[in-house]
C-alpha cells in the first residue's frame, strides 16, 4: 500500500506556512493562510490551493540542514528587505565581504614575492614606507615651511659636509656590491635574470634592500633645504624624484632584486658618487671653489645616466628574455624616458636659453656649484636638486653656484 504524506513545509509556497505567521507588516493581522499583504507596493498574489499529497516514495529525502532551515513568510521578506536593501544581504556582511575579498587579493599578490627578503626592515608590507614618504611631502611642502616661517633659518654648514661625504662612502660601497654581486661577475649586460638560489644572488638581494634604504637617507636633502629657508628650491621634480624612487623600489626588493632590473641602480650609485663629492667640497668653504670647475657637467652627467638606463632596458622588448617580473621592465623604462626629458627641459632652459637664471647673474660666466654655504654673489649659495633657482643663486638641476665677473 503506497504511504501518502503531507507535502513537506519546504515545498510548500511562502505563503501556505504550518501556522499564522507573526507578521511584522502594517495593517491588520491576516488570517491564517493568508499573506502578509503587499512587498514594497506590489499587489498580493492571488492564492493558489494547497498541492495535492505526494506519494511517499516520491518526496526526496532532504539533508538535515536543509530540513530544519528557516523559512520566510511574504512578510518575513518585506522585513528582510527594510533593513538590508533590495540585495537581501545585510550591508555587516556585504562589508566584510569586500574586505575579504581585498585580503585575499592582497595576500595573493604577495604570494609570488621572494621569501628571502620578507623579514627585513619595512619589507613585510609597502604601508610602513608609504606613511614615511607621505609624511615627508607633508613636511617639505606644508608643515616644515610653516614651521620656519618665522624662525631663522640653521647653519647647517658641518652637518652638510658630514652628510654629503657619508652618502659618498655609501655611494662607493654600493658601486663595489653591485659589481661584485653580478655586474662584474657574470652579467651579460643583456637578458640577466633574478637569482634566487645562490649566495651571489642573495648577496645581489642584499644590495638591493641596502640602495633602497638609502632612499631614505637622501630625503635628507630636501629637509636641509627646508630648514635652511631654501623653499624654492624645494621643486617638483626634486619632490617626485626622492618620493618616487623607494615607493618603486619597495616592490623591486619584494619581487625580483636582481638581474636585468638593477643596471639603473649601478649607474645611479655611480653618479651619486660624483655629485655628492661635489656638495661637499663645495660646502667646505671658498678656498676649494677652485676644484670645481666641472659644475656644469653635472647635470649632463645625469642626462647620459638616463640615456644608457633607457637604452639598456629597452632591450627587453627587442629580445626573448624571460626575465621573472616584466612589469618592472614598463616602469624604469618610463621612468628613465621620463626624467631624460625632465632632466633635457631644464637643461634646455638653465645653459642654453637662459631663462632659469637669476637677472642679475645672465651675464654673468658660471664658475662654481654648491650645496654648501659660501661667499659668492650672495655670500651664500646652496644645491638645488633636480632643478631650481633662488635669489641670487642658479640651479642646475642638484646644484648652486656663484657667478664670476669677466
Amino acid at each position: 500500500m503506497t504511504h501518502l504524506l503531507p507535502v513537506p513545509l519546504v515545498f510548500r509556497t511562502a505563503v501556505w506556512t504550518n501556522q499564522r505567521p507573526r507578521c511584522a507588516c502594517s495593517g491588520p493581522a491576516p488570517s491564517p493562510g493568508q499573506p502578509c499583504g503587499p512587498i514594497r507596493g506590489l499587489a498580493a498574489p492571488a492564492l493558489a490551493p494547497p498541492p495535492p499529497p505526494v506519494p511517499y516514495e516520491a518526496v526526496p529525502l532532504l539533508p538535515a540542514a536543509e530540513k530544519h532551515a528557516p523559512r520566510l513568510t511574504l512578510c518575513g521578506h518585506r522585513a528582510l528587505l527594510r533593513r538590508t536593501g533590495r540585495g537581501g544581504l545585510p550591508e555587516r556582511m556585504e562589508l566584510s565581504n569586500v574586505k575579504e575579498s581585498v585580503f585575499l587579493a592582497y595576500d595573493g599578490f604577495l604570494a609570488n614575492s621572494d621569501s628571502r627578503t620578507v623579514d627585513w626592515l619595512f619589507m613585510s608590507s609597502p604601508f610602513p614606507q608609504g606613511l614615511i614618504i607621505v609624511g615627508y611631502i607633508l613636511f617639505v611642502t606644508v608643515l616644515g615651511p610653516r614651521l620656519m616661517e618665522n624662525r631663522k633659518a640653521f647653519d647647517l654648514k658641518n652637518i652638510l659636509i658630514l652628510y654629503n661625504f657619508s652618502v659618498v662612502a655609501l655611494s662607493l660601497y654600493l658601486c663595489y656590491e653591485f659589481v661584485m654581486s653580478g655586474w662584474g661577475t657574470g652579467y651579460s649586460f643583456h637578458c640577466d635574470l633574478v637569482d634566487y638560489e645562490t649566495p651571489q644572488g642573495y648577496r645581489m638581494a642584499a644590495t638591493c634592500w641596502l640602495y633602497y634604504f638609502s632612499k631614505f637617507i637622501e630625503m635628507l636633502d630636501t629637509i636641509f633645504f627646508v630648514l635652511r629657508k631654501k623653499g624654492s628650491q624645494v621643486t617638483f621634480l626634486h619632490v617626485f624624484h626622492h618620493s618616487i624612487m623607494p615607493f618603486t623600489w619597495w616592490f623591486g626588493v619584494r619581487f625580483s632584486p636582481g638581474g636585468m632590473g638593477t643596471f639603473h641602480a649601478l649607474l645611479n650609485s655611480v653618479v651619486h658618487v660624483i655629485m655628492y663629492t661635489y656638495y661637499g667640497l663645495s660646502a667646505m668653504g671658498p678656498q676649494y671653489q677652485k676644484y670645481l670647475w666641472w659644475k656644469k657637467h653635472l647635470t649632463a652627467i645625469q642626462l647620459i645616466q638616463f640615456v644608457m638606463v633607457t637604452t639598456h632596458i629597452c632591450q627587453y622588448f627587442f629580445m626573448d628574455c624571460p626575465y621573472q617580473f616584466p612589469i618592472f621592465m614598463y616602469i624604469i623604462s618610463s621612468y628613465g624616458i621620463i626624467f631624460l626629458f625632465l632632466f633635457l627641459n631644464f637643461y634646455y632652459h638653465a645653459y642654453t636659453k637662459g631663462k632659469r637664471l637669476p637677472k642679475v647673474l645672465q651675464a654673468c660666466t658660471w664658475a662654481h656649484h654648491t650645496n654648501g654655504v659660501i661667499s659668492g654673489a650672495n655670500n651664500a649659495m646652496m644645491r638645488a636638486n633636480e632643478g631650481a633657482e633662488t635669489d641670487g643663486e642658479t640651479a642646475n638641476g642638484h646644484s648652486n653656484g656663484h657667478c664670476k665677473r669677466d
